[in-house]
């Protein structure tokens, strides 16, 4: 059974093996944040296959039976979240989870990365959405392909201007409506301009730097306007999803109702509706036109939630779970009592940002999270992993330790706290055994050899970069998800051309110009090209190279398809460059007739077809 191990870290060794202090008002401000310890009676048990327990008491199983506890129980009893009732004591939670995360031993398999809101149809609002992923998804499994690794679908705040990062959600547990496809919803046959609007949202694929604000405000005008006219038909299926969703989605639809309702996030509203458990949340909440707006948002939940799940019917879409979220959004409200407040999460300076990076999202206290069940953490993996086949976890050493830096400070200036990660890689290992879905680990920068190792224990695949991979790929592990690049990094087409780095200087950036030269040297070894090879040919030979990896899951950017120059996000800029909001150049209906893509699936799937044969 494993046991909390929560840790301020004095120090802590980069990814260069340099030592490096934290600073004593750091770690003095880290106490203070975390608050008061819990009382010492444990408040959760954690049990993985093979632990030796011994408790006496009752035991309520998850299905509602009960079993005697009277010594050994630990290896008898099923997966799942029981109640254990010690002698003369309270009941507390008791988690049983598997030894490790479901990992198929036949799956070799490859897919492509899509960031689903630059990858717009002909028929889209300017913006992708849940139709043109199902579109994308049918597209792939015709090229034989059996994945599709998607950025976030978190929820923003629903006021204006929307937050463009799919890694600062407001909530990590339910979705955007930007993503629906207005015309697929029961209803919207009844708006007789519905032509009209749509023509007017689709004049936005014109330009490529998509206007989030604009789309909001067309589709949430359409979509209230449907809701006008289904919400006095019976819905038994509507129904069934708010009882199945229950108190997450009501606090959810809440807060997007007063967040509208005052124009803020939860730090902008009267005292009195801070916490969501308070009096006046409940007597705001049952005002007839407040209480009709939580049921729209509700509404607008299970709308994604359908077409979702028809978009993934396919082939496995892979889910990407943001390592924090908006502290002034909905589940920081929802969630405060276990929060770190005054403190955010980031990174230590590396090679790539030299500053290091402050993301600006509340860390658990881990504490604080252990006893309240881990009840937040699963609530949002088993979100993540509703209608998925697989889960990537950004910054997977979050669940070790997680880099605390005050408000206020340089991002640099901050220090480790270690968390129960244990007990976290039960509860991911248990969803992922319920959902069937494979787990994928982010484990580039500063990672801890012990927490590789127990990773790999856990069945979570590594998450291998052609561009930090000094290794051949004939060289990268099996237990492993290998890649040429992520949304933060160079595309193939930026890097080879030498637009990203010229983009960086122009930015004011200081970027590791000495790091670049040596990975455009790989390119150059392992393709055979040279400098006036051009760069749509580099990008077929890279995926060639690629395609030699034995790992489990090979993938590959919609945008080196294209051949785009620009990445998707540029870390530690901010209004300078367009962050999230570049569509790609030409609509997804030409991906179909792309050659650059043709040459990629050949490539990696001849590769997959030939270990399914071994």
């Amino acid at each position: 059974m494993s046991q909390p191990a929560e840790e301020i870290q004095d120090h802590y060794v980069d990814a260069l093996g340099d030592r490096h202090d934290a600073p004593s008002e750091t770690i003095e401000a880290i106490r203070r944040a975390m608050g008061d310890r819990v009382p010492p009676a444990r408040k959760v048990i954690v049990l993985t296959e093979g632990d030796d327990w011994r408790g006496r008491g009752d035991i309520r199983l998850e299905d509602g039976s009960s079993v005697p506890a009277d010594g050994r129980v630990g290896s008898a009893l099923p997966p799942g979240y029981h109640q254990f009732s010690p002698a003369g004591g309270d009941a507390v939670p008791l988690i049983v989870a598997p030894a490790a995360c479901f990992l198929p031993e036949d799956l070799r398999t490859w897919g492509w990365a899509i960031q689903l809101y630059a990858s717009r149809s002909r028929r889209s609002w300017g913006i992708g959405d849940l139709a043109d992923l199902r579109r994308l998804t049918r597209w792939a499994a015709t090229q034989g392909a059996g994945i599709a690794l998607i950025n976030p679908l978190a929820a923003p705040t629903p006021t204006l201007p929307q937050q463009p990062s799919p890694y600062f959600p407001s909530s990590r547990r339910f979705r955007s409506p930007l993503y629906l496809r207005i015309e697929e919803i029961d209803g919207a046959e009844a708006l007789a301009d519905l032509a009209t609007i749509a023509a007017r949202a689709r004049a936005l694929n014109k330009d490529r730097v998509i206007d989030r604000d604009a789309v909001f405000t067309l589709k949430v005008d359409a979509l209230e306007r449907i809701w006008e006219v289904v919400e006095r038909r019976d819905a038994p299926d509507f129904d069934a999803f708010t009882r199945e969703q229950g108190r997450g989605l009501e606090q959810f639809a809440t807060f997007c109702a007063f967040a509208e309702r005052f124009q803020s996030g939860w730090h902008g509203w009267p005292e009195e509706l801070r916490h969501p458990d308070s009096t006046a949340v409940r007597d705001l909440a049952r005002m007839r036109p407040v209480a009709h707006r939580i049921r729209f948002h509700k509404w607008l939940q299970f709308q994604i939630d359908g077409q979702l799940a028809s978009a993934s019917r396919t082939l496995r879409v892979m889910q990407d779970l943001p390592i924090g979220f908006d502290a002034d959004g909905a589940d920081a409200w929802a969630f405060q009592d276990v929060l770190a407040h005054g403190m955010s999460v980031g990174a230590p300076p590396d090679e790539f940002n030299t500053r290091g990076q402050d993301w600006g999202l509340p860390p658990f206290v881990p504490h604080k999270l252990r006893a309240a069940g881990y009840e937040p953490f699963i609530q949002t993996i088993r979100a993540c992993l509703r209608h998925a086949g697989g889960l990537r976890i950004d910054h997977v050493m979050g669940l070790f330790r997680l880099f605390w830096i005050p408000a206020g400070a340089e991002p640099g200036a901050g220090a480790y706290v270690r968390g129960n990660a244990r007990e976290l890689l039960a509860v991911v290992a248990l969803e992922s055994l319920r959902a069937r879905a494979i787990v994928v680990g982010e484990d580039l920068g500063t990672v801890e050899e012990e927490a590789r190792q127990t990773l790999a224990a856990q069945r979570v695949l590594s998450y291998r970069l052609l561009w930090f991979e000094n290794a051949p790929p004939a060289r990268y592990p099996e237990q492993a998800l290998a890649a040429v690049t992520t949304h933060d990094l160079p595309t193939i087409a930026g890097l080879w051309t030498g637009s990203d780095l010229i983009a960086q200087r122009e930015l004011g950036l200081s970027p590791n110009e000495q790091g670049t030269r040596e990975i455009v040297a790989r390119v150059r070894g392992m393709t055979k090209a040279t400098s006036r090879t051009p760069a749509p040919t580099v990008v077929a030979r890279v995926y060639e190279s690629l395609a030699r990896a034995p790992s489990r899951i090979l993938t590959a950017t919609l945008d080196d398809a294209m051949v785009v120059e620009e990445r998707p996000n540029i870390p530690a800029t901010t209004d300078e460059w367009p962050n999230w909001s570049l569509a790609l150049p030409a609509p997804i209906e030409t991906l179909e007739t792309n050659p650059i893509a043709v040459k990629i699936a050949k490539a990696l799937g001849r590769k997959r077809r030939a270990a399914r044969r071994g």
